[in-house]
């Protein structure tokens, strides 16, 4: 589709699915490269050599948002300077980069994690939508109009609606935070099953789990689920794709499955039933794990390790490979037989197969 020819008339369902294919692989090239190196920057100490990798690879992970508007409008087919002007207003409207007014020096710009994804797909839809209909419209002055309207003007309606979309993620903490008030067992399920969702949206599980201070066993439910959802993408991927993107979603980018979910639900019926056999082990092991691993799960292994290291709540190597490893694995193979080869309630190689490319 191209500028030419393109029009905001176009099927919703094809923009749809376009934003989210796009925002998919955005999210997979602006993640992996810190998920996968930082866990084998550990191995190597604290030398100069290994923080400067690190906080260039942090940088790197500050421009996903750019990168999502960049590949969002790439599936469109724009020109050029309409796919920067797209990427910039998506940047813009993530909130990934904020001032700070706080400082000694009159304020400084900060940035930090990934931005509001949710906000991010929003701010490229409106960026991409606002340049179709403008289309060739603004003849010869599209170099100088065009980041202006676009990265600019839509760049701020992205950072003024940012306050408002916010709130979606604090709605859910504090859904999940009430979960916190039933008994251990059905904490873990319920707990399991929404960070299992979560990881494959554009929320980040990272964010509620700091956000709202998840401690104990309630942030090792957290982990949990993240974990079930990896394993059970990992099994269902390992015949239906290629082994990068089997091997991409195993280091952590979960979320590159993001348009699976919406174009297959059925896909959160394994997801969901490993999540609950998951959890149980980690109320009757007391799994514990800390804000900051919450959101994780395997990445890094930061919730197994978390688990082996929580003061009195530390469990030994043994349990952990049972609940972190073993009990998941057979849960998502046993659910993919069943589901799939059994009932036939999905077609794997359909439901399972990456839509990003």
């Amino acid at each position: 589709m191209s500028i030419s020819t393109a029009s905001p008339k176009s099927s919703a369902k094809i923009f749809f699915n376009n934003v989210l294919a796009g925002t998919a692989t955005g999210i997979i090239v602006g993640l992996i490269p810190n998920a996968v190196i930082s866990a084998v920057l550990k191995l190597f100490g604290q030398s100069a050599w290994v923080l400067s990798l690190s906080h260039a690879l942090i940088i790197f992970q500050c421009a996903t948002p750019l990168l999502i508007g960049a590949l969002v409008a790439y599936q469109f087919k724009l020109l050029p300077v309409d796919i920067a002007s797209v990427a910039a207003a998506a940047y813009v409207g993530s909130g990934v980069t904020k001032f700070n007014p706080a400082t000694k020096i009159n304020g400084v710009y900060v940035s930090s994690g990934t931005g509001d994804l949710i906000n991010t797909m929003i701010t490229a839809a409106l960026a991409v939508w606002v340049t179709l209909l403008i289309g060739s419209k603004l003849g010869s002055v599209k170099i100088v109009l065009g980041p202006i309207i676009i990265g600019g003007g839509v760049g701020w309606i992205g950072y003024l609606l940012l306050p408002y979309v916010a709130r979606i993620t604090t709605w859910i903490g504090d859904l999940v935070n009430s979960f916190t008030n039933f008994q251990p067992v059905v904490m873990c399920i319920l707990i399991s099953c929404m960070f299992a969702l979560l990881i494959i949206t554009p929320i980040s599980t990272v964010a509620i789990g700091m956000a709202i201070q998840l401690n104990g066993i309630s942030a090792g439910a957290a982990a949990m689920g993240v974990a079930a959802t990896t394993i059970v993408l990992v099994v269902h991927s390992w015949k239906t794709n290629k082994s990068g993107v089997t091997l991409a979603v195993a280091l952590g980018a979960m979320k590159m499955m993001i348009p699976n979910l919406f174009r297959y639900p059925i896909i959160l019926l394994p997801v969901m039933t490993t999540a609950i056999i998951s959890a149980i082990p980690v109320a009757l092991f007391q799994v514990a794990g800390t804000p900051a691993s919450a959101g994780f799960g395997l990445v890094g292994l930061v919730g197994p390790l978390a688990s082996l290291d929580v003061g009195d709540l530390s469990i030994n190597i043994l349990i952990a490979a049972l609940v972190w490893f073993i009990i998941p694995i057979i849960a998502a193979v046993a659910s993919r037989f069943v589901y799939g080869k059994i009932l036939y309630l999905y077609n794997e190689q359909q439901a399972f197969a990456y839509l990003g490319e």
